[in-house]
């Protein structure tokens, strides 16, 4: 088992997400920079670099193409899998959310969402409240849903992809009259909920950072990369369903000391610090399950 240069947090050391999580992770981090696919035998060197055994990855990948997640496919001879076609585009919207998270202005335009589902099909009216949820939006009636106005064209291609926007009618509106947005924003969306994640994230995360930038003194070397590539992938992981449950909402309507803000500063430097270094370890990884052929 690698250890972690987050090991050595002690008792607010983060623990390691599910293992499917961490696998989607991995290919929405480096599968698309390597034709879209990665062998089995990748999978499993790359999970067992942060302690995964390969009966667990085996596991979670078939657990994930029963979800439709990932497909089967040769790579190089081997059996492999790739990202299935329907969440592609999903992951391509998710590279914007996670890495270059955008915060509204007090002033900006909010997107309004309302939907008709005939009594019939609940199922579809089940699915949609928890995309619209998935994608961010507040709740301000159970029929009229509300997110910051720069989502739009990814709400309006998530939906589009998944055949929905036949129930759906989109609106882009100004926030006019005396009513306090401040208290309304507030039973929108679960903000103390939302604070504690981010507090979590800060206190799990605090000590990897000082850790890190004392260990970038000593240069790099296929170890120290390895152990980046470890921590990296449990980061991201920790991190990219925050830019979600937050969709931006600008920061004139949040409580003091909203913990988002020190959240994302302190993952832009982690994934600066990490990211290339992770990156060098799982390049050589494929490539070495390639050449191994």
């Amino acid at each position: 088992m690698t250890t972690h240069v987050g090991d050595q947090k002690g008792p607010g050391e983060a623990p390691v997400p599910r293992h499917h999580q961490l696998i989607v992770s991995l290919f929405g981090l480096y599968a698309r920079q390597h034709g879209g696919a990665l062998a089995v035998a990748t999978i499993i060197s790359l999970m067992q670099d942060i302690g995964v055994e390969s009966t667990g990855t085996r596991s979670s990948i078939s657990r994930l193409k029963k979800r439709g997640v990932i497909d089967s496919i040769q790579v190089n001879g081997r059996n492999g899998y790739a990202l299935a076609p329907s969440v592609i585009e999903t992951f391509v919207e998710g590279d914007e959310r996670i890495f270059h998270p955008r915060r509204a202005k007090a002033d900006d335009q909010w997107l309004l969402a309302t939907f008709t589902v005939p009594e019939s099909q609940r199922n579809i009216r089940h699915k949609i409240r928890s995309s619209l949820v998935r994608m961010g939006f507040g709740s301000v009636t159970p029929g009229l849903w509300i997110a910051p106005g720069h989502l739009r064209d990814s709400v309006l291609a998530y939906f589009d992809t998944r055949g929905l926007n036949e129930y759906l009618e989109f609106f882009m509106a100004d926030h006019i009259g005396d009513a306090d947005l401040r208290k309304n924003i507030g039973t929108w969306w679960d903000l103390p909920a939302l604070d504690a994640l981010y507090s979590d994230f800060l206190d799990r995360n605090r000590g990897l950072l000082s850790a890190w930038a004392r260990r970038s003194k000593s240069g790099s070397n296929p170890e120290s990369d390895a152990l980046a590539f470890a921590d990296y992938l449990v980061l991201i992981t920790q991190w990219r369903r925050l830019p979600y449950l937050d969709p931006g909402l600008p920061i004139k309507f949040l409580p003091e000391n909203w913990n988002a803000l020190e959240a994302e500063h302190l993952f832009q430097e982690l994934h600066a610090l990490l990211s290339p270094c992770a990156q060098r370890h799982a390049d050589r990884a494929i490539d070495n399950i390639a050449a191994a052929r």
